[in-house]
């Protein structure tokens, strides 16, 4: 297999194994703290946003001209928009009144309660479904960005992997509720963000390793595009929801300053073109 491949399977699997991460919030306390949870995925914004417009679209504008940079900028956001339509992110359902209900012996109640947990179950693995078709796309970014150089790569790859945290909750929250197995609600979970890695072995083998500059340019300044609709339409909302609207703020400019802060330093250590 290529090494630029390897590289950035490697990469991917750092974003699609996180979602593990944010399973064991559900294996370890069986109540997340939604509001931490809502303060990372501010944090990532923050982080998602500084990539597509600091890094991502200023390098496509500058590379191909503005004209090209934005058409290729806005075809990510209708593509991502495209897929966001029939592909629904999922969120985190509350799922845990139902099972603070006393037992009364009934058997109707009981029978209601297992038609529930069904329910809730089937929930959790259309969840999975989702956000494995959602990560798709996110394993050809990090590809893409793995192409232009490390640093690229590097930095998609740790911001989408800080945003897979929540979707690993989404994932095993549902499970662990229907099944009370906390094998099988980290097991679907981590399965769910294999899409990532899988992403990158299929564009891998679609794109050549010495695919044209301008067009590659293009392509990254399209991930900047998916990059800021992710950001704008799935994750700022989810923010404000688990922590509030001026705590998930203060973690969107957060991120964005570490995010610039990681783009100098590795400008300076990494150097953008380094050869994978």
């Amino acid at each position: 297999m290529d090494s630029q491949i390897l590289v950035a399977l490697g990469l991917s699997m750092l974003g699609g194994l996180s979602t593990s991460l944010g399973a064991l919030f559900v294996v370890i306390s069986q109540t997340p703290n939604l509001k931490m949870l809502g303060l990372l995925q501010g944090f990532a914004a923050g982080l998602m946003l500084s990539i597509s417009f600091f890094d991502l679209a200023h390098n496509a504008i500058n590379s191909i001209g503005f004209l090209k940079g934005n058409l290729w900028f806005f075809a990510g956001v209708i593509f991502f928009a495209l897929v966001s339509h029939f592909i629904p992110e999922p969120t985190l359902a509350p799922i845990s009144g139902a099972k603070g209900k006393k037992k009364d012996g009934d058997e109707r109640s009981k029978d209601m309660m297992k038609k529930h947990r069904r329910q809730v179950l089937f929930s959790g693995i259309i969840t999975a479904v989702g956000i494995s078709l959602h990560n798709f796309p996110e394993g050809m970014a990090v590809f893409l960005g793995s192409m232009k150089g490390l640093r690229v790569g590097l930095n998609l790859a740790l911001a989408i992997a800080l945003h897979n945290i929540p979707e690993g909750v989404a994932v095993a929250l549902p499970v662990y509720f229907a099944t009370q197995s906390k094998w099988q609600a980290f097991k679907l979970a981590t399965l769910s963000g294999l899409a990532e890695p899988l992403g990158v072995i299929i564009v891998g083998y679609l794109f050549p390793s010495s695919l044209n500059p301008e067009i590659l340019e293009g392509l990254l300044g399209a991930v900047g595009g998916v990059m800021a609709f992710l950001t704008l339409h799935e994750m700022l909302p989810l923010a404000f929801d688990y922590a509030g609207q001026k705590r998930a703020v203060k973690a969107v400019f957060f991120g964005m300053a570490f995010m610039s802060a990681s783009l100098y330093f590795l400008a300076r250590f990494l150097p953008e073109d380094m050869s994978l």
